[in-house]
């Protein structure tokens, strides 16, 4: 595994994925919320909530050091995704802006770790992963930033091994993909989505 991708700074990498998926955001039109994605659990709508959720919750954890419920947001009109999504992402990049806060240890659902893991892990890798699931959902309506998914996959393969699987682990069976697949859908692949599925 390339060292210096698992031991970068995540913050700018964080800051350009949350650009990408707010671009995607963006160009999701009320017409298409209702689509299936990639990611089973959710169609267009869920997954800019969890989107939402997952950024508003990467702030507080950041700023109480305490897990806080992927409580999907509330009362969010259709037309204003784009805007409460980039405002999460903002407060998100505002709270980790302290040094300090890469090396305190923080508390997930899934074990103790430097604040820096946990936005790699947490925070990049998920918003690269669901990139890839809403740019899908889409039609890939643009190229996406293969540097992040590079990243975002060295991670996956840190944190998640092939072999961890099954009951309470929410990914599927790692998927075949070509051997010269791009990184978004090595990542897909890796993180139990049927890459060959469209949105």
């Amino acid at each position: 595994m390339n060292s210096e991708i698992t031991t970068a700074d995540p913050r700018p990498l964080y800051r350009r994925a949350a650009a990408q998926v707010a671009r995607l955001i963006a160009a999701a039109t009320e017409g298409r919320l209702g689509d299936p994605t990639p990611c089973e659990e959710f169609d267009v709508r869920g997954l800019l909530a969890h989107l939402v959720a997952g950024a508003r919750a990467g702030a507080a954890l950041g700023e109480r050091n305490r897990d806080v419920t992927l409580a999907p947001p509330a009362g969010v009109p259709d037309g204003a995704w784009a805007k409460e999504y980039e405002e999460a992402a903002a407060h998100l990049l505002a709270v980790w802006s302290d040094d300090a806060l890469l090396e305190r240890p923080v508390r997930v659902p899934w074990g103790e770790m430097p604040g820096g893991a946990y936005l790699a892990s947490g925070c990049v890798l998920e918003t690269v992963a669901h990139t890839w699931d809403l740019s899908r959902a889409l039609g890939d309506p643009f190229p996406l930033d293969e540097e992040l998914a590079e990243y975002a996959l060295a991670w996956a393969r840190r944190a998640l091994a092939a072999d961890r699987r099954g009951e309470g682990v929410p990914f599927g069976p790692v998927q075949p993909v070509a051997e010269d697949a791009g990184a978004y859908d090595r990542l897909a692949a890796w993180l139990g989505r049927p890459v060959g599925q469209a949105g």
